[in-house]
């Protein structure tokens, strides 16, 4: 058929086709848990601690209960009595020593002590919001105040009170990957050793819409409801029936409507989860709480916090011989739902990159401090490694006098090497990392930087370039080797795929969509492989009622391994229909070819379309009822072989000025390999998004605590500097197309590919540009100035 006639075709894989939920987001008639106001709906508000550290002396919540329109005041001593267990961590590492790592309690509400500036201490509900707030006012709480542990570089074995007896030296774990001795030997050997220490700054995500959260209990059925800003419902139904609350699972539904950005920040287990399911059990009604933007900056997980010694060995002609990284990993006051995973294996795996280095060893000691709990963020431990390895690269560059793209192509992992085995347990299956590199170089004009700097420097400016060639690995796989390295739940996806009697089709994923364009691809995929109109396709999420259990969305997994669930859904759908059509063809089930929503008899003009098939399942007059069960309805599960490994070339170009030390981007281009792109549109939209996030961190965002009292400084906008249009420039994208071989689509993911390299790049274009090894992110207008005012110093004291 031509693409004509079959208008699957002009909207199927590969087609930039617009984004069907964009218009009930655009219009307003998006529906997120705010939005939603159940019947009887009571409001709840959480006391949060103003100190670090410090013992519950007393609670006395008694004027606060007896404050108009108020229901109960929940403290942690309630909750810990009713039997509520601990916020669990869903990945186990173990030390070198092979014990295993530290995991204090994480208490809804803290019962004894508190352990950062926000830790929940009491929760008021009330009629209203402000009648909440009010008697929150009037709640008399005592405490002790302890040493604050702050620091992530001194955490380790800090003088003063420990942030958990169970750790006394701070330490959760003292971990290590690779091999020690061979990369000894590596280092004996070397000509070259470039040394750097780097600190990965802390940040604070900030989603468009803030966390969520509505409890319902239904005393005559016993079931509960939770509605939550989350970008994994199923997971968060296991972990509250599992771990928090003991609830039976048939009897509790958790939904993820419409949700406002995640960037990882929405994928943990929350107190306020368990705190308004528990109140709507204890009231028998509706209990409702939304984050402030305030308190989001000091309750949300935080992401990065490295800090990091690396070295590069090389021989004469700057071949990578060995890689040794030493990294503190603060984890916060406690250990988050994935937090002991980041920092360890989505962090040391990638020490590789995109080079043949042929030893590597890496120890990762994680602390805990007295700050809000980290845990991944948009990358989640690859951006950390790509920042270290791409930074290290360009001070070897420097150090040995071979241009930064000559040193990168010189150490490239080469196509004729796939399947590569790297020394820190990844096998990467396919990938063209030169041909990113030259196509970036080309598009950028590298051969005329030096002009355009020369012409930077005759208006008083100083220009610089950078490049960052990354690698990452998603969708985590398989399971059984996931579980071997900690992992406490499968990695797996699901997919059910619905024919209806009429033709449509109703698709329920595991996976979430919380801005990813879900509803658009996925429908993409299911018009072209069972050519049916993408009006015709319906994808469903975000509700434990209506989809079968997935592990929801996060480290770009959405095709990769959800996709791959429904493809096989769909394959069982097109085995079962080629069999219905045999018997209605009155042809052997073997004969039947299908293309194009239309199964042939082979060789002849008999045909019937899918549709057809449908309407036959469910209404079965002529249907091989001694073969088959009527109805096209079909399940699958997939846990993938392998990761996949996006990867590419970003090269950014900047301009400073040396009188304000402000940085601009001149120009950023970008090419990546995705493997099979299903929507270029939104694909550029995803990496649009992440190169953002990136430029973010490399410049403007920080988050700064008091390491003497503990308060958090940057709690607001006021103080913590987001990236906004003026910051970022026209960025010039491109795909390499080099399909996956361990899917059968193909893909690879893309959704954080670029804050993957992003950081680093504007990194080695800013220190490029000061003509100096390296300086600390963010590259702010003040730090570059003290910068270059430093290093005048001693010129001008000479």
């Amino acid at each position: 058929m031509t693409m004509q006639q079959n208008p699957a075709k002009a909207t199927g894989i590969g087609a930039s086709v617009k984004r069907v939920e964009d218009y009930r987001f655009l219009t307003g008639r998006g529906r997120y848990t705010d939005d939603m106001n159940k019947p009887g709906q009571l409001h709840a508000f959480i006391v949060r601690s103003p100190h670090a550290h410090a013992t519950i002396v007393s609670i006395d919540t008694t004027e606060a209960e007896q404050a108009p329109g108020v229901h109960t005041v929940i403290t942690g001593a309630e909750m810990k009595a009713a039997g509520i267990g601990s916020l669990p961590c869903g990945w186990l590492i173990k030390s070198k020593d092979g014990m295993a790592m530290k995991e204090p309690p994480h208490l809804p509400l803290a019962a004894d002590k508190v352990r950062y500036v926000g830790d929940q201490v009491a929760v008021v509900v009330a009629e209203t919001l402000n009648q909440a707030k009010d008697a929150a006012e009037l709640i008399a709480i005592e405490y002790d105040e302890l040493p604050a542990t702050v620091a992530t570089a001194t955490a380790a074995g800090a003088t003063g009170a420990p942030v958990h007896d169970e750790a006394p030296d701070n330490v959760c774990y003292d971990w290590e990957w690779g091999d020690k001795a061979k990369t000894d030997e590596a280092f004996a050997k070397a000509a070259h050793v470039a040394k750097l220490d780097l600190v990965n700054n802390r940040l604070i995500p900030n989603a468009m819409e803030p966390r969520a959260a509505i409890g319902e209990y239904d005393r005559g059925s016993e079931e509960y409801t939770l509605t939550t800003t989350s970008q994994n419902p199923q997971l968060i139904r296991l972990l509250l029936c599992g771990f928090t609350m003991g609830l039976p699972e048939h009897k509790v539904r958790v939904v993820a409507p419409d949700v406002g950005g995640g960037f990882g920040s929405k994928i943990y287990h929350y107190a306020e989860e368990v705190i308004v399911v528990f109140a709507a059990r204890k009231l028998g009604r509706p209990v409702k709480w939304t984050a402030e933007r305030t308190e989001s900056f000091m309750s949300d997980a935080h992401g990065r916090d490295h800090v990091t010694h690396v070295e590069l060995a090389m021989d004469d002609a700057g071949t990578f011989l060995g890689l040794r990284v030493n990294t503190t990993a603060n984890m916060g006051a406690y250990l988050s739902t994935f937090s002991s995973c980041i920092p360890t294996i989505l962090y040391a795996t990638l020490l590789s990159g995109q080079y043949k280095t042929p030893a590597i060893y890496a120890e990762v000691k994680a602390v805990f401090t007295n700050t809000v709990p980290v845990d991944a963020y948009r990358g989640a431990g690859r951006p950390e490694a790509c920042y270290l390895i791409e930074r290290i690269v360009d001070v070897a560059a420097r150090q040995t006098g071979i241009d930064k793209a000559e040193l990168r192509r010189r150490n490239f992992i080469t196509p004729e090497m796939m399947p590569y085995d790297t020394p820190v347990g990844l096998q990467y299956d396919s990938g063209d990392f030169a041909r990113n590199l030259n196509d970036a170089l080309e598009m950028i004009d590298y051969a005329g930087f030096p002009a355009r700097k020369a012409e930077a420097a005759s208006r008083g400016k100083l220009r610089g370039i950078g490049f960052a060639s990354y690698i990452e690995a998603c969708g985590i796989a398989p399971s059984n080797v996931a579980g071997a390295l900690g992992a406490r739940a499968g990695l797996y996806d699901s997919a059910e795929v619905r024919f209806h009697p009429t033709g449509s089709v109703s698709v329920m994923v595991g996976v979430h969509s919380h801005g990813q364009g879900h509803e658009t691809t996925f429908a993409q995929i299911v018009a072209e492989r069972l050519g049916v109109p993408m009006d015709k396709v319906e994808i469903v999420h975000g509700d434990s009622a209506r989809t079968p259990f997935g592990m929801g969305t996060y480290g770009s997994r959405s095709l990769a391994v959800g996709g791959m669930a429904m493809m096989k859904a769909i394959d069982k759908v097109i085995a079962k229909s080629k069999k219905i059509a045999a018997h209605l063809l009155e042809a052997s089930a073997d004969d039947i070819e299908f293309a194009d929503g239309t199964f042939r008899v082979a060789g002849t003009d008999k045909t019937i379309g899918i549709a057809e098939i449908a309407g036959a399942a469910y209404i079965p007059h002529n249907y091989p009822l001694d073969e088959l069960e009527p109805g096209l309805d079909e399940q699958a599960f997939y846990d993938p072989k392998n990761f996949t490994f996006p990867n590419g070339t970003q090269i950014c170009e900047v301009e400073i000025d040396p009188e304000t030390g402000i940085t601009k981007i001149i120009r950023f281009v970008a090419v990546d390999d995705f493997g099979r792109v299903i929507n270029p549109m939104i694909v550029e939209g995803q990496v649009h998004g992440g190169l953002v996030q990136g430029i973010g961190q490399a410049l403007l965002e920080n988050c700064v605590y008091d390491e003497d009292s503990g308060q958090l400084l940057t709690g607001s906008f006021m103080d913590y500097t987001m990236p906004r249009a003026d910051d970022v420039p026209s960025f010039e994208v491109k795909t390499n197309e080099v399909l996956c071989t361990t899917n059968a689509l193909g893909v690879k993911g893309c959704g954080e590919a670029g804050t993957i390299g992003g950081a680093a790049c504007v990194m080695n274009a800013v220190c490029d540009a000061l003509d100096i090894a390296h300086m600390d992110m963010p590259a702010s207008p003040e730090r570059v100035w003290r910068t270059l005012r430093d290093k005048q110093a001693p010129m001008a004291a000479e």
